[in-house]
C-alpha cells in the first residue's frame, strides 16, 4: 500500500529543493517530519506539508493502516516552468533573469510492501 502527494509550481529552484528532499528519502515518516522541522532551509516547511499530505492520503485509502509503519519510499523534485523577468540595468539596458519553479513529489508506503515490489 502506498500513497503519494505532490506540490506543483513551488517558487524555489529544483536544485535547492533536492538538498532537503535527499535528507528524508528512505526514512520513517515520523523521523522525516522531525528532520524537516529542524532543517534550516526555506523549502523545508513546504516539503513537510507535502509529506503530511501523503501520510493523510495513505490513511484515507486504508483505514486500518498504522501510521508508524510508513516510510518515505520515493521523494523527488522535478523542474517546473521558468518565469522570464527583466531587470533594469545601467544606460537604459535590461538584464534578463529567470524565476525557477519546481514540482515536489513524495510517496509513502510500508517497508515490506516495497520489498515485495522490488522482488518482482
Amino acid at each position: 500500500m502506498e500513497a503519494r502527494a505532490e506540490a506543483r509550481f513551488i517558487r524555489v529552484s529544483a536544485q535547492k529543493a533536492r538538498l532537503v528532499i535527499d535528507l528524508i528519502r528512505g526514512r520513517k515518516a515520523g523521523d522525516a517530519i522531525t528532520i524537516l522541522r529542524t532543517t534550516n532551509k526555506r523549502i523545508a516547511p513546504t516539503v513537510e506539508k507535502v509529506l503530511r499530505s501523503a501520510i493523510a492520503n495513505a490513511e484515507n485509502r486504508n483505514t486500518d493502516l498504522d501510521v508508524d509503519t510508513l516510510f518515505v519510499i520515493e521523494a523527488y523534485v522535478n523542474e517546473g516552468p521558468r518565469q522570464k523577468r527583466v531587470r533594469p540595468a545601467p544606460m537604459g539596458r535590461a538584464y534578463r533573469y529567470q524565476r525557477r519553479t519546481s514540482h515536489i513529489v513524495v510517496k509513502v508506503g510500508e517497508k515490506n510492501a516495497e520489498a515485495a515490489l522490488s522482488q518482482k
